[in-house]
Order: structure tokens, then sequence, then C-alpha cells
């Protein structure tokens, strides 16, 4: 029976098991909701005061979801608000809830659980931040639902918005063989600083900070983060300390920015008043009207790393003393586990039966021997991150038996068990079984990170759920997870261009993208290769052209057995990539991008689970347009090809000054976009650099043609600036940024290219037509 039927609330039954402050900001989003429902709050400022609780937006694409295995209906009590990437607010939503450095107890499991069953579709999602995301969520359940978190010391403030997001760090602190020190309690006192705080509340973007044990393992991701800190031991005043080695400005994104070095070692009392003072720099001179440049990195790019740690060093001067710098310091400790002093199973033998063959690739593949002797921890390798209610509620239990009574998420979307008792393996691996979170493969090349892409996302473009089904179907049935010379390969898929599933660091990485067959849509993705997934994620990958979808898994399929076949020994997959050289693998899968027509197979224009025609629909062409289309198109892939020759360049930096050629390929392929979209304008169009950036800035930036529906000019200013900083000196920083820039310039270009097609833009007289049109729409 619900708390309602018992003519109670769960705010009255809750009122003293929740922390007064959280119980307050609860009272007051539940008001500012009602405010709205009555439309006497604005909808942009609730979008902002919304997204500071973690609630969003969500896309329904006709109510389905892919779930592992199939595509389902979900029934909403709404149907009119479930079509497409523009709906309405009101309609059921998403709720992603923090879960500081990915720990959770079994009872915050149980209350997940709970929630996840009543309120959502029954589908607990984990992310790449350590994070849980609920979906199809109603806004009037999220109150609540705030409050049966908060009762069990969960807050959902500041899970989004511009603010400092969950603070992560590797699930294996405290156990892990080669870490420097235990960093959880120093990852959760931060969270816990910077929530809410005064100087936090003004960034003009998210702020992202990340804890690692070491240097060499990816668990903590230090390198792609606002603020990275390392575990570290120094010798100070002839006593040796702990500290960290801070990093500062690194993201992925669209444009992926690797994380500047900022103090070789900070001792933990300067922990948190450095970074205040970082952040009070940021909040200063960040960006705020262009949210496309207001990211940290863009800052510390502009200012240079040695300018910015200027600033920061005079800032934390002036910062009034606050004992919260310290107070919990010399409770550091009390974060350290407590397991069971004895085995559960106490030396019984445990019959494996028939699944004995499968328990040991279980053990094999997803268990780590702890540094503390007779103890490992088990990963639950969670296919698309999913997991439902009752799997939630089961593990709990299974929790409370074998562990010290909690578990924690990973950045690759799994949990992560331990403190096992070595002899007790046998007996939790058919407890795992028994609730079907039991498959191996953890952390192998099957076990594929994908963000939530066309599924929920509104700004999906391709169904990265569904390929990585696909693909884990797929490389499971070659047993490739079992291969211990592909143990160190990751495969992630975004549905877009933002690296919400890290793709630009995985060894074989993707994000979607469409391209205009004839007159229809087929849903295609970028395959992005030489990124490194070990060393934090020191290595970023760049794209080598785009692949049908329904291809996707035959190219990875190629791509492997090419490895096999030509590695040398002991040679790592992003070793491989370079030595063979990316020119030679663009060359070998180029194949792949045949696209057949629409008669022959209808196949590749529908998405990995969907049913759906993926379409723009008929569009009248007039006798002159297939020329001009044509040359538009043919403008548009030349400047494909000139990006990959400036990524070519950029490998083969530092020599013969191939930095600034680098660069100024890159600029070139965005004119040759630029040039290409403009002969629908003007068929005779001059070369001349400056004539294309001012026909262009004219035709397509000030006329809001170019602009994307959600990134508005974010992708026309990568032009501007490139043209007008040609002649400036350029760093490998700045070679790297302008390269990202022109492969996002020129996917605009491809989706400007099908927007005209649809809108009848197709000649210089449709332009002219649509222009008037359009002014006529103004007055």
């Amino acid at each position: 029976m619900t708390t309602e039927q018992q003519g109670v609330t769960w705010k009255q039954v809750l009122a003293d098991k929740m922390p007064a402050h959280l119980a307050e900001e609860i009272d007051t989003f539940e008001n500012q909701m009602a405010l709205r429902m009555q439309d006497k709050l604005d909808e942009k400022v609730f979008a902002e005061l919304r997204l500071r609780r973690g609630a969003y937006g969500q896309r329904y694409d006709n109510g389905y979801r892919h779930d592992g295995e199939r595509s389902q209906a979900i029934p909403f009590p709404q149907p009119e608000l479930t079509k497409g990437p523009d709906t309405k607010w009101q309609a059921p939503g998403m709720q992603r809830i923090k879960l500081p450095y990915g720990g959770m107890t079994a009872e915050q499991m149980d209350v997940l659980a709970d929630i996840a069953e009543e309120y959502s579709d029954c589908i607990i999602h984990i992310t790449t931040r350590q994070d849980i995301q609920l979906h199809f969520l109603r806004m009037e359940d999220i109150p609540d639902m705030h409050r049966r978190l908060a009762s069990v010391g969960i807050t959902t403030r500041e899970a989004c918005g511009n603010s400092v997001r969950n603070v992560t760090a590797c699930p294996l602190a405290g156990v892990c063989r080669d870490e420097v020190f235990d960093v959880t309690g120093y990852a959760n006192e931060t969270a816990q600083y910077f929530l809410g705080h005064k100087d936090v509340q003004d960034f003009g973007r998210k702020f992202k900070i990340a804890f690692s044990g070491c240097q060499q393992h990816p668990c903590g991701l230090t390198s792609m983060h606002d603020l990275g800190l390392i575990a570290k031991k120094a010798v100070v005043d002839g006593e040796e300390k702990e500290g960290f080695e801070m990093y500062v400005g690194g993201g992925l994104g669209a444009v992926p920015f690797l994380a500047k070095l900022f103090d070789e070692f900070v001792l933990p009392e300067e922990l948190l008043p450095l970074s205040q003072a970082i952040a009070r720099v940021y909040a200063r001179l960040g960006e705020k009207k262009n949210r496309n440049k207001a990211r940290i990195k863009f800052l510390v790019s502009k200012l240079g790393i040695d300018e910015f740690r200027r600033l920061v060093k005079e800032e934390r001067k002036t910062i009034e003393n606050d004992p919260e710098w310290t107070n919990w310091l010399n409770n550091i400790r009390s974060y350290e586990e407590k397991p069971a002093p004895e085995p559960l199973t106490k030396g019984e033998s445990i019959d494996l039966g028939d699944a004995a063959n499968d328990f040991q690739r279980w053990k094999e593949s997803n268990v780590y021997y702890q540094r503390q002797a007779g103890f490992v921890s088990v990963t639950l390798a969670l296919p698309l991150g999913d997991l439902t209610a009752q799997q939630m509620r089961d593990l709990s239990n299974i929790v409370r038996k074998f562990t010290p009574g909690a578990a924690r998420t990973t950045v690759e979307q799994n949990i992560l068990l331990r403190w096992i008792h070595e002899a007790d393996l046998p007996a939790l691996y058919l407890a795992l079984k028994a609730i079907s979170l039991h498959e191996a493969g953890a952390e192998s090349i099957i076990d594929i990170t994908a963000c939530p892409g066309t599924d929920t996302c509104k700004l999906g473009i391709s169904s990265s759920r569904g390929l990585a089904a696909e693909l884990r179907q797929r490389l499971a049935e070659k047993e490739w997870q079992y291969d211990v010379s592909l143990r160190d390969i990751r495969i992630k898929a975004s549905g877009c261009f933002n690296s919400c599933s890290q793709h630009t660091v995985a060894e074989i990485g993707f994000y979607g993208a469409s391209r205009l067959v004839g007159q229809r849509r087929v849903p295609h993705f970028q395959l992005v290769l030489g990124g490194e997934w070990g060393n934090n994620a020191a290595q970023y990958g760049q794209g080598l052209g785009v692949i049908p979808s329904k291809r996707v898994p035959d190219v990875v399929e190629f791509l492997i057995d090419m490895y096999l076949s030509e590695r040398q020994d002991g040679e790592k997959f992003s070793a491989f990539v370079h030595r063979i050289g990316k020119k030679t693998i663009r060359e070998r899968v180029k194949p792949f991008a045949a696209i057949p027509d629409y008669e022959t197979n209808k196949e590749f224009y529908r998405d990995w689970a969907d049913s759906r025609e993926y379409t723009i629909g008929d569009i009248g062409i007039g006798e002159c347009a297939g020329e001009v289309v044509t040359l538009t198109d043919f403008g548009v892939a030349k400047a494909e090809s000139i990006y990959f020759d400036a990524t070519l360049l950029l490998e083969e930096q530092p020599m013969n000054g191939n930095v600034k050629a680098a660069a100024d390929k890159a600029l070139e392929a965005m004119l040759k976009a630029a040039h290409g979209l403009l002969k629908v304008c003007d068929i005779d169009i001059s070369e001349d650099p400056a004539v294309i950036v001012q026909s262009f800035r004219t035709n397509f930036y000030d006329t809001r043609l170019f602009f994307d529906p959600f990134a508005k000019g974010k992708f026309a200013s990568y032009l501007f600036k490139g043209y007008e900083q040609r002649d400036e000196v350029i760093t490998l920083d700045r070679a790297r940024e302008i390269i990202e820039e022109s492969r996002l310039f020129i996917e605009a270009a491809h989706e400007c290219n099908a927007r005209m097609l649809q809108s009848g833009i197709t000649s210089p007289a449709g332009f002219k037509k649509w222009l008037v049109d359009r002014e006529m729409q103004t007055v």
C-alpha cells in the first residue's frame, strides 16, 4: 500500500529522516514547480532550477526504449507528449542522481530500486560519471522521489546545470594494488564542500572533478576533467607526505582538451582552498554569453596555463580562511572499509555443477585481486549500463551478505563489489547467476559503453544503444572477451558528437551522424581511432570518416581481424593503429562506406532497434537542382578529405613544422565546406577565403540558415575564429583544437545541406525565395 493510500505523504513519513537543509530545498523546488504549472514562473528560469535538481527533459522517440535485448514500447500517462526531441517540459523526464565517488550502501540501493519501480520504467542506468539515471518520470513525482533519496543521504542537487557535477573517483580506491593511497575520502569531502557553495554558483558551464589513486590506470580519467587530482607522495621539509598532482582544463565534449599540469604537488590542507581559488577565477573570467566556449578548458587555453596559474595563486591569497578546509582531515581514515573477518561460506565446498566452466571464465575476466591478501573485488558487467529495479533490490541483499555493506559504480557503467573473501567467490557467483548479473567479459572488448542516444536524449542523431547491443552480441559470439590480446581494447559509442560515452578516448570510438542518400537520410557513425583508454585516458582519437550504421559491426570485426593478423609481438591496438597509419586504415575500410539504393536494401535506411524508416521525407527537386546539389555535395566531400589530410599532418608533428601546416589544412577544409554550401547561393562563388568567409557570414550565419537546432551558431564560429587567427603562432594544442573544430564544422555542413534540401533550397532561385519567405514571416 502506498503512502497516499494510507492517507499520509512521504513528506510526513520522512520528516525526521531527512537533513533539514535538504528537506527545505525540496520544499522550495516543489513550490517552484507549482508556480511553473500555473505559468507564474518563466520556463527559462525554471529550466535552470530543475536542472540544478538533476531533472532533465528527455526525448521519447515514440515511446520506445532498447533494454539491451530488444526495443520495447513504454506506456505513458501523456501519450500526446511522446514524440521527438522537442518534447514538452511537463512530459515524463530523466532524473540524474549523484553518487560521489560512485559509492552506495545497501540501504541506498534498496531505495533506488523502490523509486525506479514506482516512478520510472524500472530501469536503473549507470552513467560514465558514476551517477544513476532514471527515465520516464512524471514531474509531479519528483519532489517525493527526492525526499526518499534524501532520507538515505542522497541528494540530486547540482547533478546537472552550471555547477560542480558529481565528483568521480577510482572505484578500486582503497583496494588497488597500484594506488599511492586511498582517494575515497578526499573525493567525498570535496563533493560535500562544494555542494551549494557560493563560489560555484556563477559558472558559465558545468565543472567536473575527478580523483585517481595512480597515474597509469584509467579508473579516474583525470586527463579529461576540468579539475583532475592524482594521488602522489613527496618529501616536504624532510618528511614524506601524501598529496596530489593537480591538473586543470581538460574535457571531452565536441572539442576535446587534455588537462594541463597546474601543480606538481598539493598538500591535502591546500586541496579545497586551491580548488576554491580555481573556481573563483573561472566564475569571474570564464565565458558566460557563449555556452559553446564557456567550459574552463577554453579559459585555460585562452590565458595559457602559466597566466591562469598566476591568477589562481593570487586569488588564493585573497580568500578568507575557512575552517571547513581542514576540519575533515583527521577523519579521513574513517572512510576505510572493514570487511567480514571470515568468509561467509566458512570453508564449505560449493558445488557449481554445470556452471563450473562459466565460473572459471567469469573469474578470469571479472575478478580483481586486491592488495589485501585473501580479498577480491568483482565487477558486474551491465549491458548498456542497465539493471532492473528488482535486480538492484536483490543485489542489495547480496551486498549485505558478501561485502561490508556497500558497492561502487564505475565510469564504464558497471558495478563493483569489494572486499569479497576469495573463498566466497563460488557462492557469490551462484547468487549473481540467480539474478542474471553473472555475465563474464567485464572491462573487455564486449563491455561497450554507450550513451542514451536517440532512445532518450534530445541531441541524439543515431542509436548508440542499439549499436552497442548489436556489437556486444556479435563480438560475444566470437568469444573475443576471453582473448587476452584484445583485453585492453575499449569500444564506446555516442549518439552525437558530444562525448557522453567518452568515445574520444576509446581504442575504437563512434559517434552518431547522418547522410543524405538520394532523397532519404541514412544513419551513420563517425569512426574514431587512435584513442587510448589507459594512462588516465591521456591520448585522444581522431575521426577517419563516417560508416553507415548497419555496417559498423562489420567494420569492427574487420579492424580486429586486421589487428590480430598484423600486430607485432606485444603491440597494443593504439600502437598498431599508429604504426599502420590512419591513411592506410581509412583506405581499407572505405568499401564499408558504400550504401545500396533504397529498393535494394531498405535496412540501411533504418537505425538499430528501430523499425521505422530513418528519413527526411520526399522532396521535390527542380531541374537545375541536381547539378547544384552535386556541386554542394562534392564540396563538402572534398572538405572531408582535406580534414583527414590535416589529421595525418598532425600525426607527423613535430617534424618539418607540421603543426602549423595541420592547422592551415583544417582551416582549408572548413573553407571548402563553406564554399560548397555557398554554391546554392552563387554557383560562381569566388574561392578567395575572404570572400567565402564574408559571404558565408551574410548568407548562412546572419540568416541562421547554418544554425544547428540546439548548438545554434556554435559550428559557424569555428570557421570565423580559424580565419581570424590564421596568421597567429599555432601551438600543438591549438592545432588539435582547430582540427576537431573542422570536423564538427563539416558535420554541420552536411546537416545544413540536408535541411536546405528539405526546405527546397536547391538553387540560387530557391535561396532567394527562402529569404523572401523568411522576411515575410518576421514582419
